[in-house]
């Protein structure tokens, strides 16, 4: 089997592995499909948008071994979508066959107590921060931060999920306890001028390009919009291009990499690491020689790096939540009226708040107009929203929403098939009963919302 972190190159018609099924690995699949790859994808929910693209959805656990034996044994590099598929995963695909990004940058990247200390053994500068496992460790903590400040879980949350302000000390104890005394992180809440994120790849021989750094805009805890290129100083960009590629190059990445910073009183702070394709890219899609899933696809195989310029002067990306189809069917015509708007869906079949169902990217001549341009367009499919009972069109076929779904696979309008499939014969592949969606959703929605 080629290795294509060893010199060798994974070329189409190889197989590529995806470990999660949201829609940064439905935009990846469909980036490896054009380049006339095979795919599998391995998520446990049968309506994951990448099943729907890929050539074989494996419908089980990310800890499932037959499943990951089924993996490894038919593809020629496994990739992962999102972090929480855990490091043991990984490592027992890697046995078998190449794997990138490794167990070891997805372990860093997954624990907020690991990635803290491994930023801080690099001598990358973060906010001031506190460990806490246990209740002996609240009063040092207390002396350590600055308050107000944040108390995050260090596994599991995202977009605002499994975190807490604590504006004082007094309500650390509580706040800790809400959390489910389990370990976290405290940081100080700081006051930021920019929140921004640096993308970028690295190839198995350790050449690194970068996009144009983006300025992200969060609502909530959630990421409402993205601009590119973002609003800062050259000096701010040179450093948080330097920080991301030394984390890079001390991880031996190889795939892309989110490095999330923010900017404050002028110094550049790393914030979080996110070893994948990441929101705050999406703007690539529209405005980049190379958009950032066709990277991905480009340096777990082996390829040659990809351009990162931008092919517009300036782009923006603003984020679909399900929130606004509260009032029925967003207008996507009135969306669409400017033509240097682009819509993109996710194909997800329910909607709910939080949810990212897709975004918006407008390109323009300066970040000004388009940031004006995204935003005019998402607040006129709102505005215009159809009633919920007024007709729409319907996708072509009709998928189960995985809450109906009282034991997963075999009992929805999906076809399924047994282990034996042939290589190209696309379809489901049930791994015994998929998991209760319900008591399941903290483990999916990474993949599923990022």
């Amino acid at each position: 089997m080629t290795d294509p972190h060893s010199g060798g190159a994974v070329v189409p018609p190889s197989t590529i592995g995806m470990l999660g099924g949201g829609q940064l690995g439905r935009y990846a699949l469909m980036a490896a499909r054009q380049m006339g790859y095979r795919t599998i994808v391995l998520d446990p929910d049968p309506d994951a948008p990448a099943g729907a693209i890929a050539d074989v959805h494996l419908v089980a656990p990310y800890d499932d071994a037959n499943a990951l034996d089924h993996l490894a044994s038919r593809c020629d590099v496994v990739t992962v979508e999102f972090e929480n598929p855990s490091a043991v995963s990984l490592e027992r695909l890697a046995e078998h066959t190449a794997v990138a990004p490794s167990a070891n940058a997805l372990a860093v990247a997954q624990d907020r107590r690991l990635e803290k200390r491994f930023l801080c053994e690099q001598g990358i500068p973060v906010g001031p921060f506190a460990l806490i496992g246990a209740a002996s460790d609240l009063p040092s903590a207390d002396g350590a931060v600055p308050f107000p400040a944040i108390l995050k879980t260090t596994a599991g949350g995202y977009d605002g999920k499994g975190q807490l302000t604590v504006c004082s000390p007094g309500e650390l104890a509580d706040a800790w306890a809400e959390l489910g005394q389990v370990s976290c992180v405290l940081e100080q809440h700081l006051d930021l001028e920019r929140e921004i994120s640096v993308l970028l790849a690295r190839s198995g021989s350790g050449d690194v390009v970068a996009y144009p750094v983006t300025e992200n805009i969060h609502v909530g805890g959630i990421l409402d919009v993205s601009v590119v290129p973002a609003r800062v100083s050259d000096r701010v960009v040179v450093h948080a291009v330097a920080f991301a590629t030394r984390v890079a190059e001390a991880l031996e990445y190889v795939g892309v990499l989110a490095v999330e910073l923010f900017v404050v009183e002028g110094e550049v702070l790393v914030n979080e690491l996110a070893p994948r394709p990441h929101n705050s890219g999406h703007w690539t899609l529209d405005a980049a020689a190379t958009d950032q899933f066709a990277q991905q696809i480009r340096t777990v195989c082996g390829l040659p790096l990809g351009s990162t310029l931008m092919t517009a002067p300036a782009a923006a990306m603003a984020n679909l939540l399900g929130d606004r189809w509260s009032n029925g069917e967003p207008d996507w015509a009135a969306a669409l009226v400017d033509p240097d708007v682009r819509l993109h869906l996710y194909g997800k079949s329910r909607a709910s708040p939080g949810r990212k169902m897709g975004h918006l990217t407008a390109t323009g001549p300066d970040v000004t107009t388009a940031l004006h341009v995204v935003q005019r367009a998402r607040t006129a499919s709102e505005t215009n929203a159809r009633a919920p009972g007024a007709q729409r069109a319907r996708p072509a076929l009709r998928h189960v929403d995985a809450d109906d779904a009282t034991d997963g696979v075999g009992h929805g309008t999906r076809p399924h098939y047994d282990q034996h499939l042939a290589h190209d014969e696309p379809g489901e592949v049930a791994f015994g009963p998929a998991p209760d969606r319900r008591s399941d959703d903290a483990s999916r929605h990474s993949a599923d919302d990022e």
